[in-house]
């Protein structure tokens, strides 16, 4: 079948790729690359990915191009799923002969939920969906193909066998030539990464067990599986030598530092390709691992913080304490290497005085950027049964992750501790980390040495300023 896989009209600046960590509008317009989509188009024939919002096109300018396909798959979160419903029902006004599905952890952990939303929505790809989605395409009869969710004529829902999990990960096509093929590498920007860069996965899975995080709970897995160092060395080889505009290589694994000696060797093969990289670690790599990741090229770590007080990482089971990132972070500055740091309000155990605790944290540790976010209880997650069982959410139900123009809510209340005062703690978090002085004179020495970086700051500057006064709205 004529496969379009899709991610649909959506918010301004809406991050649909970073699935597990940030799913909504950021405080700056960014968008991470779709590689949950790009990789099933590579194993499907003829097809196309399509990414709409980051195209910037619209509801009538993506229907007519869905016109020239066949089946439609849609990838979906719980954030996006209402305006998502929304497209599939447009497309099946339009041609009701369309075949549409959804893929993502949302459709994954509520499959039945899913189907129920929409007469529009066909089927539904639970577990990892890649041969999911290339079984489909080549018109395998829907009873045959495991993984797989889907109404019967009469309009039951039928649930086919479970799929097993993808071992060998070499397998799997480079999803790089994809992104070259379908999308516009320069309309991918993240305010910490190189522009243009570009973001693939070295494997799958997280050994961590943090219980608010999506992907491990629902699709990937708490076995981190992944490719050989000598296919990853090999993708990145094919994108120095295919797509030269790229100034940045990510890693977008949950913790690509997980298995060092693994991370090292790659290091090693980076260095001799001579290419710049980043990637996600935790805050507990020993500075010999650093060391050898900075003298072949990585620039920066995205790093998981997530608070600053010892016991709500201890009730997330982050696995990590502020002591070793505390040194994790000095080993990082004496190398160069820069970080940007992810820091979550309102997890179990938040207080105003765990607020205060972890921006003085944060301002300690002073990473170059930082992400505020709020926490969200993503169905299928730890968090959000604990949610459940003790009453956070507002009539035990998840209310909306987003609002209507895409930002981020607060979904969980304490009896001590209202969701809008979790709320309006993130912008006196930015407030208060980006409006010292000592920050001030980072960013503009960081801008004096170079116009494009002045550019690009002063740009940024306007969004976040926007971000605060609508926040604060």
């Amino acid at each position: 079948m004529k496969t379009l896989f899709l991610q649909a009209p959506s918010f301004d600046g809406f991050d649909g790729g970073a699935g597990s960590r940030y799913q909504a509008k950021r405080e700056i317009k960014s968008f991470w690359y779709p590689t949950w989509l790009a990789q099933p188009a590579a194993m499907v024939p003829g097809s196309r990915l399509l990414d709409a919002p980051a195209d910037e096109l619209g509801v009538q300018q993506t229907l007519e191009i869905a016109d020239g396909y066949e089946l439609i798959i849609i990838h979906t979160s719980t954030p996006s799923f209402a305006t998502d419903v929304k497209f599939a029902e447009a497309l099946k006004a339009r041609k009701p002969g369309f075949l549409i599905g959804m893929v993502g952890a949302k459709a994954a952990v509520e499959p039945d939920a899913t189907l129920g939303a929409s007469p529009a929505i066909d089927f539904v790809c639970r577990e990892e969906f890649d041969y999911t989605c290339k079984e489909v395409a080549e018109g395998r009869p829907l009873a045959d193909v495991t993984g797989l969710s889907y109404k019967l004529a009469d309009g039951t829902i039928r649930h086919n066998a479970p799929r097993e999990m993808i071992e060998n990960m070499d397998e799997l096509p480079f999803v790089a030539p994809i992104y070259k093929r379908d999308l516009k590498v320069e309309n991918y920007f993240i305010g910490y990464l190189k522009h243009p860069y570009v973001s693939i996965y070295t494997g799958r899975g997280c050994r961590s067990r943090c219980t608010f995080c999506l992907w491990p709970q629902t699709v990937g897995g708490h076995r981190y599986r992944t490719r050989s160092a000598e296919s990853v060395l090999a993708e990145v080889k094919w994108i120095k030598e295919n797509m030269p505009e790229v100034k940045e290589i990510m890693f977008d694994d949950d913790t690509f530092t997980d298995l060092r000696p693994r991370a090292e060797e790659i290091a090693r093969g980076l260095g001799k390709l001579g290419v710049t990289w980043s990637c996600n670690a935790k805050a507990n790599v020993p500075y010999s691992t650093l060391k050898i990741m900075k003298e072949n090229g990585l620039r920066l770590l995205l790093v998981g913080y997530e608070s600053g007080d010892d016991q709500i990482l201890l009730n997330i089971k982050k696995g990590l304490r502020t002591d070793i990132a505390r040194r994790f972070s000095a080993d990082c500055r004496q190398l160069g290497i820069t970080i940007h740091g992810t820091f979550i309000l309102g997890l179990p155990g938040e207080t105003q005085e765990t607020i205060e605790k972890t921006i003085r944290y944060a301002q300690d540790i002073n990473p170059h950027t930082i992400q505020v976010s709020l926490a969200a209880p993503y169905p299928g997650t730890a968090l959000y049964q604990q949610a459940l069982e003790n009453g956070w959410l507002k009539d035990r139900k998840v209310i909306s992750l987003v609002n209507e123009e895409g930002v981020q809510l607060s979904a969980l209340s304490y009896p001590h501790l209202s969701r809008e005062e979790i709320y309006h703690s993130v912008e006196v978090f930015y407030k208060r980390f980006y409006f010292r002085p000592s920050k001030i004179w980072e960013i503009v020495r960081e801008m004096l040495g170079s116009w494009e970086m002045t550019k690009r700051r002063l740009r940024e500057g306007v969004e976040f300023f926007h971000f605060l006064r609508s926040h604060e709205a």
